[in-house]
């Protein structure tokens, strides 16, 4: 019986160095835990035997125990690297339909072709539904949906109506050549508007500001035309013979015409498929002697949005901004945890999965009652200690070398034995 008492110690001595190699093997994988080896003695007795005489028939391993314990926090920066500081699990689950939802500490999120957020692995991460002052709208595990961060944000409207409040030099010239947009001799001054398309694209409007007329003792009036351009489309009242917008001004500089606003007919910008209208009011608009100026510029479009960062705070709800100055909440990250942790099944790639053991899975957010905090711009480490794993090594090949000296004595008392028969 002593030889495979011993065996069964070298086979214990051998699952804990495997196990102390795995731990060490992940020493730099950020979201593992390491394991510990548990041991329990064996004994084989009858109700016939003393109890002062039994003799024990050697080692089982009992189980394999994670330590859910704190990794090393590490510092990233980036917006989608996550920690739970403390108890719980971040929630994922693959982009299949009817797959089954996975937890992990390994935080370290990035964002898809398909602007998901998920994990090395591909899996999504899951968040609770929010509305637009970042409260939850929806519980429970069947609740939950994939954190996806969307393009745009806001409703486009095309531009209708610009109003452009100017200064005019009352000192410029009258050009010698007939005006050419590509010439900048034949006019005076031009500005740039930026107004939007039907689907909210920026396209670039031109006022180009060519002089008529000055004033003279006879007349003291002066007159302006102003040609106006979208891409290489010149606007007019009539599409079909666009006409420049004529300003007339009095003695003191005052605009006497138009005096409303200039309704240009229908026209396509470039790279859109509808056609708008567009008018365009000069009201406030003076001639003096001060430089060309836009003393205010105004247009009724909107743009669409563009997303330009996200952040997730301390209480998990995740933020989204847009070009457009639109702020919006996308969710709020769920946390999980199990009244047995170390009954969860290892999936690899630091991800488990709940099993009977474990129970089914607690749903909460981060800073809750049995929930840690959430940190952004973190990831969380391996909980390895390479020093306590060494030393633990050590003993583990102490233990081996110890069985493997008692096999051999067995053998040789067998052996001895062998030799008195023959």
């Amino acid at each position: 019986m002593s030889f495979y008492t011993s065996l069964s110690g070298l086979q214990a001595s051998q699952k804990e160095m495997s196990t102390i190699s795995h731990n060490l093997a992940n020493v730099a994988t950020d979201g593992f835990k390491k394991s510990r080896v548990e041991f329990a003695d064996v004994i084989a007795s009858s109700v016939t035997v003393s109890p002062n005489a039994q003799v024990g028939s050697g080692v089982v391993t009992k189980s394999i125990r994670q330590q859910f314990g704190q990794g090393n926090l590490i510092q990233t920066g980036g917006a989608f690297d996550l920690v739970v500081s403390g108890d719980g699990f971040f929630m994922t689950k693959p982009a299949a339909e009817g797959s089954q939802t996975t937890y992990t500490r390994n935080g370290g999120f990035n964002v898809d072709n398909d602007r998901y957020v998920v994990d090395g692995n591909g899996s999504r991460l899951q968040v609770y539904p929010v509305d637009g002052s970042g409260a939850v709208i929806a519980s429970g595990i069947d609740g939950l949906a994939s954190l996806r961060l969307p393009e745009t944000s806001g409703t486009p409207k095309a531009t209708g109506a610009v109003a452009l409040n100017l200064n005019i030099n009352a000192g410029s010239s009258i050009p010698s050549a007939a005006f050419d947009r590509l010439d900048a001799t034949t006019y005076n001054q031009s500005t740039q508007t930026t107004i939007y398309d039907g689907n909210g694209n920026p396209v670039t409007m031109t006022n180009y500001f060519v002089r008529t007329k000055a004033p003279t003792v006879a007349d003291p009036t002066s007159q302006w035309q102003v040609y106006s351009f979208v891409g290489d489309t010149q606007l007019g009242v009539d599409p079909a013979n666009p006409q420049p917008v004529t300003l007339d001004f009095d003695t003191a500089g005052t605009l006497t015409a138009p005096t409303a606003p200039t309704a240009f007919g229908p026209f396509t910008p470039l790279g859109s498929s509808a056609e708008q209208t567009l008018s365009l009011d000069f009201t406030g608009t003076a001639q003096s002697a001060s430089p060309f100026a836009v003393v205010n510029r105004t247009q009724d479009g909107v743009a669409v949005g563009k997303l330009q960062s996200v952040a997730v705070d301390e209480s998990g709800i995740v933020r989204a901004t847009f070009s457009n100055g639109d702020a919006k909440a996308l969710g709020k990250v769920a946390l999980a945890n199990f009244s047995n942790p170390n009954g969860l099944r290892q999936l690899g790639n630091s991800n488990w999965a709940a099993t009977g053991v474990s129970g089914q899975p607690t749903l909460g957010e981060a800073g809750a009652n049995g929930f840690g905090g959430l940190m952004s711009g973190i990831v969380e480490g391996s909980n390895v200690d390479i020093t306590e794993e060494l030393v633990a090594l050590i003993a583990a090949q102490r233990n081996f070398q110890a069985n493997a000296k008692a096999l051999d004595t067995s053998s040789q008392i067998s052996q001895t034995i062998f030799n008195i028969r023959s």
